[in-house]
């Protein structure tokens, strides 16, 4: 028995993940535009206390950089998961690492934690999803259903 599948067949969970992460991470890239057209109104409605909408507003232009990278990385990395690309294991991989720098900014660079309070949670949620895309991306490249 191979690991690889023949010639044109993905396999269902391919559909599903690709499905999910595009909810995932379409989420993530309406979140950032809602924030940057929006801004404070967009914050408030999402339930942040205003030191934290403060916090977020006051991020530096290349943290900004950050965000965007991992967003629409993620984003970026499901379409070509979906097209069944090889590309999507290191555009996944490249959104996970703009991910570790935004926590760098936020934990170590910043008073992110303080400010941020309860959010640390949904922040292991969102490491344990881009570990997930980049395991998940390999994974089905090394099978060969990524070409």
């Amino acid at each position: 028995m191979t690991d690889t599948l023949p010639v044109g067949r993905a396999p269902m969970h391919l559909w599903i993940v690709g499905g999910l992460g595009l909810l995932w991470n379409g989420f993530g890239a309406f979140d950032y535009v809602m924030s940057k057209l929006r801004g404070a109104d967009y914050f408030r409605e999402m339930g942040m206390t205003e030191a934290q909408i403060a916090y977020a507003q006051s991020y530096p232009m290349w943290m900004n950089i950050v965000w965007a990278v991992g967003v629409w990385g993620g984003l970026l990395g499901t379409v070509l998961l979906l097209l069944r690309r090889r590309a999507a294991a290191p555009v996944f991989a490249l959104s996970l690492a703009a991910f570790l720098l935004s926590l760098v900014y936020t934990y170590l660079l910043s008073n992110g934690r303080g400010v941020m309070g309860e959010g640390a949670y949904m922040q292991l949620v969102v490491l344990a999803g881009c570990l997930f895309f980049v395991w998940y991306s390999r994974a089905m490249a090394r099978k060969g259903v990524l070409r």
